[in-house]
C-alpha cells in the first residue's frame, strides 16, 4: 500500500499533468520508473527547476494547475502551486482554482480545495528569482481579495461538499 498513490482514480490525470510539466522543462526522468511511481518521481524531478526559473512561459500554467489539482497527495500540491504563484501571480492561480471549484468533478473540487490552501503561501523575494532585482513585483499579480470573497461565497452556498 505504501507504494500506491493515495487516490488511484486521480493518478492518471496527475501523471499526464506532471509529465507535461516535465516535457515543457525538457526533462526525461520517468521512462525507467515503474508506472505506479512515475508521477511522484516526475514531481520530484520538476520541483527545483520550476522554482529556479525567474519566468515560466504561458504554456506552463494549465499543466501546473492541473497537476496541483490532481495531485492525490495533499502534502505535495504545493510543488505546483508555488511556482505558479511566483510566475503567474496569486490572483490568476486563485481564479483558476475557483473555476475548478465551480465547474470541476468532485475529485477536482477536492483538489482545488487542497491547492487553495497552498495558494495563500507568503511570497518572498529570497525564495524565487521571479522578483525584480530590487525585490519587487507588480502588485496587481497578487491582488486577490475579491477572488477570496468569491471563493468563500461559493463555498458557503455550494451543496457539493455536503455529501
Amino acid at each position: 500500500m505504501a507504494d500506491e498513490e493515495p487516490n488511484e482514480a486521480e493518478a492518471p490525470m496527475f501523471l499526464s499533468s506532471v509529465a507535461e510539466v516535465a516535457r515543457l522543462l525538457d526533462l526525461d526522468h520517468g521512462s525507467s520508473v515503474p508506472e505506479n511511481r512515475r508521477a511522484r518521481h516526475l514531481a520530484h524531478a520538476v520541483r527545483k527547476p520550476l522554482l529556479d526559473r525567474a519566468n515560466l512561459p504561458e504554456e506552463f500554467f494549465a499543466p501546473l494547475m492541473a497537476a496541483a489539482v490532481h495531485d492525490p497527495d495533499p502534502s505535495f500540491c504545493r510543488w505546483f502551486v508555488e511556482p505558479a504563484l511566483y510566475t503567474f501571480g496569486r490572483r490568476r492561480v486563485m481564479t483558476t482554482l475557483l473555476n475548478y471549484l465551480r465547474t470541476g468533478t468532485d475529485a477536482e473540487r477536492a483538489g482545488a480545495e487542497r491547492a487553495w490552501y497552498c495558494a495563500h503561501l507568503p511570497l518572498r523575494a529570497d525564495r524565487s528569482p521571479a522578483y525584480a532585482p530590487d525585490g519587487s513585483r507588480y502588485p496587481a499579480l497578487d491582488e486577490s481579495r475579491d477572488v477570496v470573497d468569491e471563493w468563500l461565497e461559493y463555498a458557503a452556498s455550494a451543496h457539493w461538499n455536503e455529501v
